[in-house]
């Protein structure tokens, strides 16, 4: 029996006698919740060389209702030793033979690691009437094609090594707990080795490791072939929690065990490694939600308008098909007209489906904005495929785990796009944008060139329209955040809320065909075509929107004769400022605009004023959104005025078909009040609509956080509705201060600040324990420092008394840290951790 053990309770730890079908006798260690269950039992299943210890915190958290049982497996943990080893087939009969003794009848949702994925997936086959449901993390219930297995298991499956390494020495057990990160505390890992102290009580750790079977001829593959096809046919809810910088299961083993349980839903936990359950303690709060949701009918969404049953995203390309006008100019570069663009959205959209892009793929586009970018994006979804974008702010790192994740079939890249994918190690079929050499070809992995799949499509004309088939339900797009305000996520739309999306602009725009768009942001450029209005980037670098100038935008709008802009505010910041280099074309070109939106980040009235001078016809207006739901509400530059100053930002109303409330913040920071629309309430802003994502891809456990109010979306911004319905944002959930006054919202200090004549930006964050938070004011002062100190005392005093709440320290910054996508989202986090540590002394 288990000793004094980190975060176990001896009361849970129990040993019981089983008869197994041979008629032999053997004490199976058992941790037990204990209780009647009412609702169900929750079986929890080991791997190899780790015990029931692994799932300590899920018998800790064991959810009302439910028991929560998690054996040694026989010869494991503290379980009774072998005289023998045990094939998979008569594992999976022992564990039905424990629950038989310990009378369990069901509901019963298993929960297993490694190779206990596959022992508690033949005991659910086994024990169907009593299955409720699957819970898997970082396990494998079959060989991928042409998959060889696991290195380091066919390593230690060897006969040269699986003695010395799995049984006469502990170096098996000890390697398993080495592959977590963060690394373990000593105490943790000396636990998971406690029931290995010696090589008669390992003889099992090597068992279980030749019990593997690789190949046909082993006596085990009969069960698994039984077990890894039975669950082809097992229709129970199923969650699969994974890490994925596992260096034993790798993603092509997820892929194979999504193929065969279709219906599971995926989280991924990121920098989570081999065993999951310890790198990510809060996979325990996954389970509970996931068995507490099991009864629970699925949220609702917003009433939704149906779409014209003949329309599809690319829709208003076939409306303009006999139309010469220019659908995508690139300045200084190519024109293509609406029928010559319709007609190659079409040819290339059959000629993926013939190099074998089927209906659902998901293709990832590494393209910089152009006419094959917008090409490559409507002939994907003419072929029923699914767009995957991730931002190149991200880096290749953060761009690696975003497309990994999304577990892309297809690559649509320039050449260093195709490079990038090279260097990502990113599965699937490679296409070209543009025109390669043999010898580019080959290095690059490129089947074929767009040029070349518009040939196959002339040639496939009577090829069947897999698109049309699709319903309008089924996804269309995953759409990376830019991973300002957190980790990147992907964010999933279906055709019916893209199309929502572009109605609800159209209509608050009032945008028609005459139109034309400059877009400084290439995700609202590929909106264009989709609205049958002309587009125009300007020449500009996509990762550094300040590289915007009046000249280039000038540029743009001459080119396509626009009559609306799009900027983000970093964009517009730097165009305002280089309103000299404009010649008197590009203020013609500009004079004729007469929409100008910039949206992203909070946007100045004095921004928008500036810019309004170089485009005098203009109404401005700032859109606010995000990757999950965009627009949500709208505001223009009179409405701003009118507005005057306030706690925030003030947004504009929400818009037709939208519902905003907010779910009022605690004082320890946390949203978790009801929904409510009455004016003043502080909270978190939580938006229902036609056009809000479906859901976060492989994240389950994120979605569920962000939709527990049935059929809203949470934002994760904070803010205030005023008695005229206006919504005012006042910054992140994140970034709220708890003080010990209560909860200070960062926006409104800082606006007050940043009006004073000396400073230039600024920042407000917390330091200090939740609840007793100080309040500290980084500001970047005109004539700025060269790195981060304390501020000059007639600019601390300045800024105390313009911020209207208690400020305990004002620092000054060369710059504050922002976003590359739109450089203007401050990473107030990071602002934090730095002044924390300067005021600790430690910088």
């Amino acid at each position: 029996m288990p000793g004094d053990l980190p975060g176990l309770d001896p009361a849970w730890s129990r040993l019981v006698e089983v008869t197994d079908r041979d008629g032999r006798s053997n004490a199976w260690h058992v941790l037990d919740s204990g209780g009647e269950p009412t609702t169900g039992t929750l079986l929890c299943v080991h791997g190899n060389p780790t015990w029931s210890y692994l799932w300590r915190r899920l018998v800790a958290a064991a959810p009302p209702g439910w028991r929560v049982v998690a054996p040694d497996q026989l010869g494991m943990g503290f379980s009774d030793r072998l005289g023998a080893p045990r094939t998979l087939a008569q594992r999976v009969a022992d564990l039905g033979d424990l629950t038989d003794a310990l009378g369990v009848t069901g509901p019963v949702v298993t929960v297993a690691h490694d190779w206990g994925g596959v022992i508690s997936l033949g005991w659910g086959l086994d024990h169907r009437d009593q299955l409720r449901g699957v819970v898997l993390t970082n396990t494998a219930v079959a060989q991928p094609p042409d998959d060889l297995g696991p290195a380091l298991i066919r390593l230690a499956h060897s006969r040269v090594w699986r003695t010395p390494v799995c049984v006469r020495t502990p170096t098996f057990v000890r390697a398993a707990t080495a592959l977590s990160w963060p690394p373990l505390p000593g105490a943790v890992r000396d636990a998971y080795a406690a029931p290995y102290a010696g090589a008669d009580r390992r003889a099992a750790v090597g068992d279980f490791v030749a019990d593997i079977p690789f190949t046909p001829e082993h006596p085990s593959w009969p069960e698994l072939v039984r077990v890894n096809e039975g669950i082809r046919a097992l229709d129970v809810p199923a969650l699969l929690l994974w890490g994925p910088n596992d260096p034993v299961f790798a993603e092509r083993y997820l892929a194979e065990l999504r193929r065969r349980l279709p219906q599971a839903r995926l989280h991924r936990f990121s920098g989570a490694s081999h065993l999951l359950p310890e790198d990510a303690p809060q996979y325990a709060d996954a389970v509970v939600r996931f068995v507490a949701g099991l009864d629970t009918p699925a949220a609702g969404q917003a009433a939704a308008p149906q779409p014209d049953p003949g329309r599809r995203l690319w829709s208003a390309l076939a409306e303009r098909a006999g139309d010469d006008d220019a659908a995508v100019v690139e300045v200084a570069g190519r024109t293509v007209s609406w029928s010559l663009l319709a007609r190659r959205v079409e040819e290339i959209g059959r000629g993926l489906a013939v190099a074998g892009l089927r209906a659902g793929d998901r293709v990832a586009l590494l393209v910089p904005p152009s006419v094959d970018l917008t090409a490559a994006v409507y002939a994907v979804w003419r072929a029923g495929g699914v767009i995957v974008v991730a931002d190149q702010g991200l880096g290749l790192a953060g761009m690696r785990r975003a497309l990994r994740s999304a577990s892309v079939q297809h690559v649509i890249g320039s050449a260093e796009g195709l490079a990038a994918a090279r260097l990502m190690m990113l599965p699937g079929t490679r296409f070209s944008a543009g025109p390669l050499g043999p010898a580019a070809r080959r290095a690059l992995g490129v089947r074929y060139s767009l040029v070349e799949l518009a040939r196959l499509g002339r040639q496939a004309r009577t090829l069947g329209d897999q698109a049309h088939r699709r319903p309008v339900d089924a996804e269309c797009a995953v759409l990376f955040t830019s991973g300002a305000t957190g980790p990147a996520k992907g964010v999933v739309y279906t055709q019916r809320q893209a199309l929502a999306q572009m109605e609800l602009v159209r209509r608050t725009y009032a945008l028609t065909p005459e139109d034309r768009l400059v877009a400084a942001f290439a995700p609202f450029a590929l909106f264009g075509p989709g609205l049958g209005i002309g587009c125009a980037t300007p020449a500009i670098d996509v990762t550094k929107p300040g590289t915007l100038t009046a000249a280039a935008l000038g540029d743009a709008a001459a080119a396509i004769a626009a009559t609306v802009v799009f900027a983000s505010p970093a964009a517009l910041r730097r165009v305002t400022a280089t309103a000299g280099e404009a010649t008197g074309a590009h203020r013609a070109a500009l004079g004729r605009v007469r929409l100008l939106m910039s949206a992203g980040a909070p946007v100045p009235a004095s921004l928008l004023r500036a810019a309004g001078a170089l485009m005098p016809a203009a109404e401005a207006h700032t859109p606010y959104g995000m990757t999950e739901c965009l627009p949500v509400t709208d505001v223009s530059l009179a409405e701003v005025e009118a507005a005057g100053t306030g706690d925030g930002v003030c947004v504009g109303r929400p818009l037709p078909g939208v519902d905003v409330r907010l779910s009022a913040v605690s004082p320890d920071g946390t949203a978790d009040g009801p929904l409510t629309d009455a004016p003043g309430v502080t909270g978190e802003i939580c938006v229902r609509a036609a056009h809000v994502k479906d859901h976060y891809d492989a994240l389950w456990v994120t979605e569920q956080q962000s939709s527990r109010d049935a059929g809203w979306h949470r934002t994760g911004d904070v803010g205030h509705l005023d008695e005229g319905g206006r919504l005012w944002v006042q910054g992140r959930l994140p970034h709220v201060v708890t003080t010990a006054a209560g909860v200070l919202t960062p926006v409104g200090v800082e606006q007050r600040v940043e009006r004073l004549d000396g400073v230039t930006a600024a920042a407000v964050v917390g330091v200090g324990p939740v609840g007793t938070q100080a309040v500290v004011v980084v500001v970047v002062p005109v004539r700025a420092p060269r790195g981060l100190g304390v501020a000059d005392p007639d600019l601390a005093a300045a800024v105390r008394a313009a911020a209207g709440t208690e400020v305990a320290a004002v620092l000054a910054a060369p710059r504050l840290p922002v976003d590359i996508r739109h450089a203007s989202k401050v990473d107030r986090a990071r602002v934090a951790r730095d002044a924390t540590a300067l005021l600790a002394g430690s910088r």
